[in-house]
């Protein structure tokens, strides 16, 4: 059987106090990278999904007024 890596057992995870930080920290930045990703690949007015029914998505927003609110 071939050694795990230190840190990736539950005895050592339990034994070195500065592993689960580090895994939660690289846990939510995935999380936070992953949900950004998402949410430009469904809300940008850019990105269309069916290319068919509409093929210039970027037309729907040319007349539109937008208020930007800097209070929020």
């Amino acid at each position: 059987m071939s050694p795990k890596m230190q840190g990736l057992s539950w005895q050592s995870f339990k034994k070195n106090s500065m592993v689960p930080p580090l895994f939660i920290i690289i846990g939510l930045g995935a999380l936070g990278a992953t949900s950004y990703v998402l949410r430009l690949a469904l809300r940008s007015p850019d990105v269309t999904w069916n290319s068919r029914a509409n093929p210039e998505p970027w037309n729907e927003y040319k007349n539109k007024e937008y208020k930007v609110c800097w209070y929020l």
